[in-house]
């Protein structure tokens, strides 16, 4: 019967993780790419109205709305009038 050790089995023992300052700085440096200010503002901030009344009743249009060349050459084809 044969028994494997740790390091057979891929699992890291104590001497092989590293000092505790080493680790505290991988911990920040993962902490800090992960954007986590970004999320604590998200959290803090108030949760958006689901009152009718908070959304205004007439949305304008950005701009005008264009059909190029292509998209008419498809509708044509498919028998849809974009006029």
């Amino acid at each position: 019967m044969s028994t494997s050790t740790d390091a057979e089995q891929g699992r890291s023992t104590l001497a092989d993780l590293g000092t505790l300052a080493s680790m505290t700085a991988d911990a920040r440096a993962a902490s800090d790419r992960l954007h986590l200010d970004s999320v604590l503002e998200a959290v803090r901030r108030p949760a958006p109205s689901l009152r009718y009344d908070a959304y205004p009743r007439e949305v304008g249009k950005a701009g005008e709305i264009h059909v190029d060349v292509a998209a008419q050459r498809i509708a044509n084809a498919l028998s849809l009038h974009l006029d």
